[in-house]
């Protein structure tokens, strides 16, 4: 008798540690999350104005290229052959420093990218925690598509922690 009441309060506890367990974990979408912040649309916006200025840029060079190679081909049977190789090698100048900036473009491109998106994400991680804390949680996993979490019954904090940033 006296050990099935041991076994009995064992799993009592046993149950109840994980019931407390289950209720200290939350989940939340941090991807959709941050697609839904107002700071991510301005990110966004401002991004393409500055793909949009490098795009015409390279745009440009390559337009001032194909004329000038258009010009020298035209040219060429006029030409003496050393001249004709003095062209090559300045075309061919040209083709890497228009690979070089399209390079540099991209490179440009995702730094300004990282800089204008690392205080949303910053806004966003205070939200959660500060929501995490206020509902007390302990561990929030990120449901987001690819990051690992198969199964996430846990309460979801997306509504509250937009109602915290004020997104609808």
């Amino acid at each position: 008798m006296k050990l099935l009441r041991n076994l009995f309060v064992a799993c009592a506890l046993l149950m109840a540690f994980n019931s407390v367990q289950a209720q200290n974990v939350a989940h939340i979408d941090s991807e959709q999350l941050l697609m839904a912040m107002p700071e991510t649309k301005a990110m966004e916006t401002e991004l393409k104005k500055v793909q949009q200025t490098y795009a015409d840029e390279y745009n440009a060079q390559a337009t001032a290229l194909q004329a000038k190679l258009q010009k020298y081909d035209a040219e060429a049977p006029t030409q003496t052959d050393a001249k004709n190789e003095e062209r090559r090698v300045e075309v061919e100048g040209l083709k890497q420093k228009i690979q070089k900036y399209a390079q540099t473009a991209d490179q440009e491109i995702q730094k300004k990218r990282f800089d204008l998106l690392k205080p949303i994400v910053e806004k966003a991680q205070k939200a959660v925690s500060e929501v995490a804390t206020e509902k007390g949680f302990k561990y929030v996993l990120d449901s987001s598509p690819g990051k690992g979490l198969i199964v996430f019954e846990g309460e979801d904090l997306m509504p509250a922690v937009k109602a915290k940033l004020g997104i609808q």
